[in-house]
């Protein structure tokens, strides 16, 4: 770790407390000159949380005039996600009547799409499948935005414990064992940073209409390492939210994120100029499993990302063509 990240991970890490919340969400409706403020939630079959993280946001912070509104990008989705969504008071958008959904977009486009059908100063991405939640996360999240005219990144940052009281570390497992490594040996800068696969996160309109968004799982990252290449360290900051529980994935799945992630990172290693690969990574992960039968099969998944352009200029549809 430099000696820059360890006084960033001191300077620019904050903590929520839940008791707290109140007189939080208070501070910031008191604040001056307040920014307009949207959630955005990216979607596809969540129907048995989306509500729960839906309905808290619009009954305490829509409500209270924090939150301008709830958006829900639901990307095709095969469940009641939307309706209950809808439900719950967000308003939901369908990412193929904003984006070519044949090349698989992913969460990337989900948040493009967000980010394309809002208007709001400051957007607070919010993952679906979040259970039990704190809608005072986005206030902690908000705050660091509020105080500081120079932050325009705000990640979350959380233990990830194992149902079942299993250890944990701080981070699930695509971060442990692939994000935050590749962080400390490629961006040692960004070495602090706790959860850089957050989907709890929230950014200035100024900063994301500039940056582009890669397609799948890989946009965190993508963000991450664009917002310190283009704006410095000193726009970035965190907040320590507590535990946070989700559903968790197989291995095999967990895999292909993974190898997501990667495709991402190398992209951006060659655009930033800090390295470049003799033979391009492979479009496909091939993926020994076993069949339901007992036999092994070899499968191959599409891992490959490409990047949405800046919403800057830009329509509010694009494909996500590998030359996109």
């Amino acid at each position: 770790m430099t000696l820059a990240s360890q006084r960033w991970l001191h300077d620019r890490t904050s903590s929520y407390d839940p008791a707290l919340r109140a007189q939080l969400l208070d501070s910031l409706l008191a604040a001056p000159r307040r920014p307009t403020v949207c959630v955005a939630i990216p979607a596809r079959d969540e129907e048995p949380t989306v509500a729960g993280v839906v309905g808290p946001v619009q009954e305490l912070l829509v409500a209270s005039g924090l939150v301008e509104e709830v958006v829900v990008v639901d990307g095709e989705s095969g469940d009641a996600t939307a309706a209950r969504a809808a439900d719950a008071g967000a308003r939901v958008v369908h990412l193929a009547d904003v984006l070519d959904t044949s090349t698989h977009p992913g969460k990337g486009g989900a948040m493009w799409a967000a980010l394309a059908t809002t208007t709001a100063d400051v957007v607070v991405f919010l993952d679906a499948d979040v259970e039990p939640f704190d809608p005072g996360w986005v206030c902690a999240l908000l705050q660091p935005l509020f105080r500081d005219p120079a932050v325009q990144l705000v990640k979350g940052a959380y233990d990830r414990p194992v149902r079942g009281g299993a250890p944990h570390a701080i981070g699930g497992r695509v971060t442990e064992l692939v994000a935050r490594p590749l962080l400390n040996l490629l961006w040692p800068e960004l070495s602090g940073v706790l959860q850089p696969l957050a989907g709890e996160c929230a950014a200035r309109r100024s900063l994301l209409s500039t940056l582009p968004f890669s397609t799948g799982y890989g946009v965190e990252f993508g963000l991450l390492v664009d917002t310190w290449a283009t704006a410095g360290l000193g726009a970035l900051a965190q907040v320590d939210l507590g535990a946070r529980h989700h559903r968790h994935h197989d291995d095999a799945v967990v895999a292909r994120m993974a190898a997501s992630v990667l495709h991402t990172a190398l992209r951006r290693l060659e655009q930033q100029g800090r390295g470049r690969l003799a033979v391009p990574p492979q479009d496909v992960l091939h993926q020994v499993l076993r069949s339901s039968a007992g036999p092994l099969t070899v499968q191959p998944f599409d891992v490959a990302s490409s990047d949405l352009p800046p919403i800057a200029g830009r329509g509010t549809r694009a494909g996500t063509g590998r030359g996109a």
